[in-house]
């Protein structure tokens, strides 16, 4: 039996109300659910850009480091605040040119393990994406050569690439694996769901219990946002985009079912991440269930397991509530507290 089918023998309706309600213990009902939304033990490292303390620490440093951008005013950490869920609460992301971008910035939250990375998937992994914001023009406008020689004159970053890289080079290739090391150490914390999941039948309301239900049957969002993470790190199009914003269709050209295709983002922190969608389009969570409860634009390239939902009001309000649940407990700002290092 799947554990689609194992939540759908799970819900009963009560007694003469109507109303959709969760069995005591939900997810004891199907071993397989309960583990696919147990948070993981460990964080992957790949076996070519390996964990170490002294490469996170450099990572963590060159982020929140405006040494890293032309004019010395913006950082890593300027468009991926940790006290916005790791983004930065705008609809499009903006530079240091100061005009908005044509995408909104993408959290951080659970970065490696991600896979493809960028709302269309063009960058293949972490140390691939490093560069792109550091060197664009309308980002962070630093050449690369100006970056080493910048680094190169501060003493303390001299002594920790020697540290982290045991010639010390401080090299493109090193600058990208320091960065991706401590960015694939940001992962969301412990949530009220996850309290949940962990058997605390308090950990969330009678609300929120009916909104997971109706999110792993009748709204079917867990189709895509799938797992602990609540993402399947796919792309789709879920009838949002329009015009020449097609998403992953610019890079497969002749493929009709990627016209359109944005990848999908975690929900982890979802309610603190406003506005939402590629762009920036859709301001509220509410309005995002709206968008699924009417199906999106009807298309070719539309997924399939997007279409018109039928969601009274209650249950919009009961999915907004299970939503509500996967922020995280609150956290000391991510920040460098006192780094010799940073420019003045």
């Amino acid at each position: 039996m799947s554990w689609k089918k194992g939540i759908l023998l799970a819900v009963f309706f009560l007694e003469g109300s109507g109303i959709l309600a969760p069995s005591k213990d939900l997810l004891a009902e199907d071993g397989t659910l309960k583990s696919a939304y147990r948070r993981p033990a460990e964080i992957p490292y790949p076996d070519s850009d390996p964990y170490s303390k002294a490469k996170a620490d450099l990572g963590r440093l060159l982020f929140h480091d405006p040494i890293m951008s032309g004019s010395r005013t913006i950082a890593c950490s300027s468009c991926h605040i940790p006290g916005l869920a790791w983004g930065d609460g705008l609809p499009r992301a903006i530079g240091e040119a100061k005009t908005p971008l044509p995408k909104r910035t993408p959290t951080l939250l659970n970065v490696a393990w991600a896979g493809p990375l960028g709302w269309n998937g063009r960058f293949r992994n972490l140390e691939a994406v490093a560069f792109t914001p550091i060197t664009q023009a309308t980002i962070m406008n630093l050449p690369e050569a100006v970056l080493i020689e910048r680094l190169k004159a501060v003493p303390d970053y001299v002594e920790r690439f020697c540290d982290a890289f045991g010639d010390g080079a401080i090299t493109r290739l090193n600058i990208e694996q320091a960065l991706a090391t401590y960015e694939r150490s940001i992962v969301s914390r412990e949530a009220p769901f996850d309290r949940w999941v962990n058997g605390n039948e308090n950990a969330i309301s009678p609300a929120a219990k009916r909104g997971f239900v109706l999110f792993t049957t009748k709204a079917n969002c867990s189709e895509c946002h799938s797992g602990w993470a609540f993402t399947d790190y796919s792309f789709h199009d879920i009838g949002s985009a329009q015009g020449d914003d097609i998403g992953r269709g610019s890079i497969f050209k002749t493929s009709v079912k990627l016209r359109y295709a944005f990848k999908t983002p975690t929900l982890r922190d979802v309610a603190l991440r406003a506005p939402y969608m590629h762009d920036g389009s859709i301001p509220t969570l509410e309005a995002v269930v709206e968008l699924y409860n009417r199906g999106g634009i009807d298309r070719p390239s539309r997924s399939e397991s997007i279409k018109p939902l039928g969601l009274k009001q209650d249950e919009k309000d009961d999915l907004i509530a299970f939503l509500q649940t996967l922020t995280s407990e609150p956290a000391e700002t991510d920040r460098v507290a006192e780094n010799p290092a940073l420019s003045k």
